[in-house]
């Protein structure tokens, strides 16, 4: 499942300091998930093993539904 590339723009606002600029953009990043990608994309994992992180996420998750 591949995701499209993010591309993440942020304007400066008139009279806006450069500080918020950059937590806005910050803001953006985290909410696109780029840098989850960039670590999940570090190194080749095979598909098997994403499939199995994948049910594994998938069954702890259920287990916790279901222990509420």
């Amino acid at each position: 499942m591949a995701k499209k590339p993010a591309h993440v723009e942020v304007y400066r606002k008139r009279d806006e300091p450069i500080e918020r600029l950059i937590k806005r953009f910050v803001k953006k990043v985290k909410k696109e998930k780029i840098i989850e990608q960039l670590r999940d994309r570090r190194y080749y994992e095979k598909p098997a093993d994403t499939r199995n992180k994948k049910n594994r996420r998938i069954k702890r998750e259920n287990e916790r539904n279901r222990n509420k």
